[in-house]
């Protein structure tokens, strides 16, 4: 208790991570809602439009993510360990960066999103990163654990479900689509997508060990 009164009196007073970071968790569902748009939307100009979008949040993320390691760089004294204040931001750019990737891929391969397994993926990723904001703005204070612990397992199950789905769809994928280069371009896309809930997976990870350590 002595150790957690002094740890608390040297933290840093405008809380800048924790500002930065709820920042980047807010990001991360827009992108996620952007990219769930984007894959029942059926106008293809509107599509771009999105498309656009999704890009410039991820590009205002990394803005994010620099000022956190630029912060990392010029404070001594941290909230928590630097190398989860490192590994955190890098695991949240990473969801952004995959979720870019995704919308990226579906323009620039000409796949129409409009199925099934783009949306039940689709669904699934906003779902998560819905949990992974609530985990986030949780490290303020850390005062609701239960909250913060009910959204972690929340994250693992959905990374769960994405799996089943990746191996069903996967397989469906290779016994219905005639098209070898559709079956290629499909298939990566599915990939990328069950890839953005390992990398929430990886967030809810290093949020638990934080709060083992400081909670």
């Amino acid at each position: 208790m002595a150790f957690n009164a002094i740890l608390k009196f040297f933290l840093p007073k405008d809380r800048v991570f924790f500002n930065l970071f709820e920042s980047v968790g807010d990001n991360v569902l827009k992108m996620a809602e952007k990219l769930n748009q984007l894959v029942y939307e059926t106008d293809p100009e509107k599509r771009g439009v999105i498309t656009k979008e999704i890009a410039d949040l991820e590009h205002e993320n990394d803005n994010f993510t620099h000022r956190i390691f630029t912060e990392l760089g010029r404070n001594f004294i941290t909230p928590f360990d630097r190398e989860d204040i490192h590994y955190l931001a890098t695991s949240l750019d990473d969801i952004c960066d995959y979720i870019y990737s995704c919308a990226k891929k579906i323009a620039i391969y000409k796949v129409n999103p409009i199925e099934s397994t783009f949306q039940k993926m689709s669904d699934l990723i906003l779902k998560s990163c819905t949990e992974v904001q609530k985990a986030v703005l949780g490290l303020r204070d850390m005062k609701n654990l239960r909250r913060m612990t009910d959204a972690m397992v929340a994250i693992n199950s959905i990374e769960n479900q994405a799996d089943d789905i990746f191996d069903l769809s996967i397989e469906a994928l290779f016994e219905n689509e005639p098209n070898a280069k559709e079956v290629i371009k499909k298939r990566e896309i599915y990939q990328v997508m069950e890839i953005i809930t390992d990398k929430c997976e990886d967030v809810a990870n290093v949020i638990e060990s934080i709060i083992i350590k400081y909670a």
